[in-house]
C-alpha cells in the first residue's frame, strides 16, 4: 500500500485509491468498495500496515483492509 493516497469519500459511498508515480505525479485514480453501499467516515493506515475504514451508518462498522496477495506487488 505504499506510495498510494486513500481516500474516503462519504456523498459517493466509495474509497478511492490514487497512485503516484516516482516523481510524485498522479498516475492512476481507482474506485473502490463501491458495492458495500455505506458511507465511508474515515480511513487510517494501522501500525501494523493494514488500512482500517469507519463507516457512517446507524450499524456502522470499522473494517480491516489486507492487500490481495495473489495479485502481486502493485
Amino acid at each position: 500500500m505504499e506510495g498510494n493516497l486513500f481516500v474516503a469519500i462519504m456523498k459517493s459511498q466509495r474509497l478511492e485509491r490514487i497512485t503516484f508515480d516516482d516523481k510524485g505525479y498522479v498516475g492512476r485514480r481507482e474506485w473502490l468498495l463501491e458495492d458495500l453501499k455505506q458511507r465511508f467516515r474515515d480511513v487510517r493506515q494501522g501500525p501494523d500496515g493494514l488500512l482500517y475504514l469507519l463507516t457512517d451508518e446507524d450499524a456502522g462498522a470499522l473494517l480491516r483492509i489486507e492487500p490481495d496477495s495473489a495479485a502481486g506487488p502493485r
